[in-house]
C-alpha cells in the first residue's frame, strides 16, 4: 500500500492495495485455536457469508481441516480460488533454508492449494528441525518426552531463512511472502538485504498495543500490516496470558462509542484497526459473529473517537515468547525490547 488510506478511503475499499497492486481484503478469518472438528464447515459458512481472507498457519495445526472446508467450497462453486486470499505460515523448526520449500509444500497438501497467496515467517525465532514423522506440527518443545522439556534454538540468519521464502515465490509457490513480530530494527535490516520486500507484517495490534511506529514505518516501506489478535485479550485469557480486566471489549472508552454507532464493541474495535490502514484477523467460532465481523464498513469513526481510542494503549502485549516460552516452554526467548 502506497500510504496509510485516510479514514474514508479505508471504508470505501474492504481491502487494501498492496505494492504490487495486489488486492489484500482487509477482513480475514484466523484459524488460531480454531478446534479441528469445527473447522470445515467454518470455512464453509465464512466463505457463504463473504469471507474471502483465510488466516492459516503450519503451528495451529488445522490445516487439514482448512484445506477439507475450501476443497467443498471449491467444489460447490461457493468461490472462485482466484478471488480467495489464503495465508499460511513458517514454523520456528524450518528456518533452515533446505527445509523451507518441504514445509511450504506441506502446507500446500494440507490445504489442498497449487499455491499461497502469502507465506510468512511466523517468528524471528529459529530452532531445531523436527521431521515430519516425528511430529507435525512440531509445536516449541524440541523433546517433550525429555526429563525437562524446552526449546532448542539454533544459529539460523533471519536473511538466509528469507532468501529461502524468495525462492518459493520465484518458483510459483506462493504469490507474496512477508513476515511476522518483527521489531522494527530486524525488518529495517531486512530491507537492507532482500531481493524481494515483504509485502506484509503481521503483528499483534489491538487497541492496548497500537503500535503507531510499526504503522508509520511500515506505510512509509509499502508494506501492508495485519492485525493478528484485532481483539485484544479474549484469546489469550483461557491460556493463562490475559485477565478478565484487560478486555479492551469492556473498556467503557469502546462501549460508550459502540452505543453511539449502535454497533458492538467488536465491531468498533475492528473497525478502528481497519480505519487506520490495516487488515485485521479475528478468530470466532460463532457463524452469528463471522457476519457481525465483517459488517465494517457501513459507518466511521469520528477524528475524536479514533484519538480517544488510540489513546488506550498500554503497550500491552499478549504474544510475548519473552514471557511465555519461560512460563510454558522453559525457554528465555526475547525477541522484543
Amino acid at each position: 500500500m502506497s500510504s496509510t488510506p485516510s479514514p474514508i478511503s479505508a471504508l470505501r475499499s474492504p481491502a487494501l492495495t498492496l505494492a504490487d497492486r495486489g488486492q489484500f481484503p482487509s477482513v480475514g478469518l484466523g484459524f488460531w485455536k480454531m478446534p479441528k472438528p469445527e473447522t470445515p464447515s467454518l470455512v464453509q459458512e465464512a466463505i457463504r457469508v463473504g469471507y474471502r481472507h483465510l488466516d492459516c498457519a503450519c503451528d495451529y495445526g488445522n490445516e487439514p481441516q482448512v484445506g477439507e472446508g475450501l476443497a467443498v467450497a471449491l467444489r460447490d462453486k461457493l468461490v472462485r480460488r482466484d478471488d480467495l486470499w489464503v495465508t499460511s505460515k513458517l514454523w520456528n523448526t524450518y528456518h533452515e533454508p533446505k527445509h523451507v520449500r518441504a514445509a511450504c509444500e506441506r502446507s500446500l497438501r494440507d490445504l489442498k492449494l497449487d499455491y499461497l497467496d502469502l507465506y510468512l515467517v511466523h517468528f524471528p525465532i529459529a530452532l531445531a528441525f523436527v521431521p515430519f514423522d516425528v511430529r507435525y506440527p512440531p509445536e516449541w518443545f524440541h523433546d517433550p518426552k525429555a526429563a525437562k522439556p524446552a526449546m532448542k534454538p539454533i544459529a539460523v540468519p533471519y536473511a538466509e531463512t528469507w532468501g529461502a521464502l524468495e525462492e518459493l515465490q520465484h518458483a510459483g509457490l506462493v504469490k507474496r511472502i512477508g513476515v511476522c513480530n518483527l521489531n522494527l530494527s530486524l525488518l529495517r535490516d531486512l530491507l537492507a538485504k532482500c531481493s524481494i520486500r515483504p509485502a506484509v507484517h503481521q503483528i499483534e495490534l489491538h487497541p492496548y498495543l497500537a503500535q503507531p511506529r510499526q504503522l508509520r514505518f511500515c506505510a512509509q516501506e509499502k508494506i501492508a500490516v495485519t492485525a493478528f489478535s484485532p481483539l485484544g485479550s479474549p484469546s489469550y485469557e483461557s491460556i493463562g496470558m490475559a485477565r478478565p480486566e484487560e478486555n479492551v471489549l469492556r473498556d467503557s472508552v469502546v462501549t460508550a462509542i459502540a452505543a453511539a454507532h449502535q454497533k458492538t464493541p467488536a465491531q468498533i474495535t475492528l473497525h478502528w484497526g481497519v480505519q487506520r490502514g490495516c487488515a485485521v484477523i479475528p478468530k470466532t467460532q460463532t457463524p452469528a459473529r463471522l457476519a457481525e465481523n465483517l459488517a465494517l464498513f457501513d459507518f466511521a469513526l469520528t477524528p475524536a473517537e479514533m484519538a480517544a481510542i488510540d489513546a488506550l494503549d498500554r503497550r500491552r502485549r499478549f504474544n510475548d515468547p519473552g514471557h511465555f516460552g519461560e512460563l510454558a516452554f522453559n525457554t528465555f526467548m526475547p525477541i522484543f525490547d
